[in-house]
């Protein structure tokens, strides 16, 4: 409230300064035409005495120029003592009205456009509230107890219902079978009931033990999600990372694992784990079309301005070309300098605005590390061990890229 109080107040005092200088400036008369005319036809007067010292006219024209310019000064001088200025003043409700309209349209521009509420945080404050607020946020259980406590059966079959009640009942008199548990949880998740879908998956992965596979894994991740809402919790967190431990290219964790980042305040590395994804393909992936639906609203969130790219096209690397590296090469230090500067300059701009390969990322950072910009090295390199969690093999990339930048540990 004291934030509405003192934009409106300030709303009002800029409004009230203008209607003001509108009112006063009613009593100010404006310089009219006919003064303007006289000056330049005295001016023109001048001039002609001038050429005529000079030579440049004779005394016959100069006669025949003075007559025009005075029967000219003596029209405009008329058309002066006959002319009214007019000092009317705007009537009083209309710049009240104005004042108003002027406050009432900051605040509803305002309203659509900026965040109520939220206080202005730098860039660093705000990458530290995102990580206090994924260290801090709820538990799965918390999240399922909030959801309605059970799936409707509506529509589900007699038959299909009395089945079901006696699988329950036979995996609940034999817990450790392994295909009863298997059985119960592909059907419970058929049925919507995601949360003891979970908990069937979750014994599972306890009967296989060491056997159990990063899809195996993978599927537990996904029932903890579902169960929750949509919401991904330390639990499944941790799950979709065992996942890429396995299994580094695992599309579904990745999807899973961005959609938490976006869900804990850091839309600009779920945005670039999805874009990832989208340019990796294929397109009959079933992570695709979530990330379809909602790629455009992260990409806004994170200040990107996002254009969908083709399915499964890659992420090629963009790096100077020969042509590129042969003409540095017949450059002074200085002009050298400056033209890899642009170069990173241009790298950096599009892995925060298109996401790229670890080689590009690698590359940003070692080449920050040359120019000198230990801190932008450090924050892109920080940025990229969060792009590429999960992924041994890149993040071994990036790590060296750090240490030669001198950023990393």
């Amino acid at each position: 409230m004291i934030f509405w109080f003192l934009s409106g107040a300030m709303a009002l005092v800029v409004g009230g300064f203008l209607a003001r200088a509108a009112w006063r400036g009613a009593d100010t008369p404006l310089p009219a035409q006919a003064d303007y005319d006289l000056k330049v036809y005295r001016d023109q007067l001048d001039e002609v005495e001038r050429d005529l010292a000079r030579g440049v006219v004779s005394e016959a024209d100069a006669v025949r120029i003075r007559t025009e310019i005075s029967r000219r000064i003596l029209a405009a001088d008329a058309a002066q003592d006959g002319g009214k200025q007019n000092t009317s003043r705007p009537p009083p409700v209309v710049l009240i009205a104005g004042v108003v309209v002027l406050g009432a349209g900051s605040l509803a521009l305002y309203w659509h456009l900026g965040q109520p509420g939220y206080g202005d945080l730098a860039l660093a404050d705000r990458i530290a509230f995102a990580e206090d607020m994924r260290r801090n946020r709820p538990s799965q259980q918390s999240a399922v107890e909030s959801l309605p406590a059970s799936p409707s059966t509506e529509g589900l079959s007699a038959d299909y219902l009395a089945l079901m009640q006696q699988l329950r009942a036979t995996v609940k008199e034999r817990p450790e079978d392994l295909q009863g548990q298997t059985l119960l949880a592909q059907n419970e998740a058929r049925v919507d009931n995601f949360a003891a879908a979970a908990e069937a998956q979750g014994n599972v992965l306890r009967l296989k033990g060491a056997d159990r596979t990063a899809k195996d894994i993978a599927d537990y991740a996904e029932l903890l999600v579902l169960a929750a809402g949509g919401y991904v919790s330390p639990e499944a967190e941790t799950a979709l990372r065992e996942v890429l431990n396995r299994d580094e290219q695992d599309g579904r964790a990745r999807y899973y694992l961005g959609l938490m980042m976006v869900q804990t305040g850091r839309p600009d590395v779920g945005f670039r784990i999805w874009d990832a994804l989208l340019r990796r393909g294929p397109a009959d992936a079933a992570w695709i079309e979530p990330i379809r639906a909602q790629i455009s609203q992260v990409a806004s969130l994170a200040g990107v301005n996002y254009e969908m790219p083709q399915i499964g096209t890659g992420a090629p690397a963009r790096g100077p070309s020969a042509e590129d590296i042969e003409a540095a090469s017949e450059m002074s230090a200085d002009d050298r300098m400056e033209m890899i500067g642009g170069m990173v300059a241009g790298l950096s701009d599009r892995l925060a605005s298109e996401g790229g390969p670890p080689q590009d990322w690698a590359r940003l950072i070692t080449s920050l590390g040359v120019l000198g910009d230990t801190d932008q090295a450090r924050a892109v390199y920080d940025n990229a061990l969060e792009v590429f969690s999960g992924d041994n093999a890149a993040l071994d990339m990036i790590r060296s890229a750090g240490e030669r930048a001198g950023v990393a540990g």
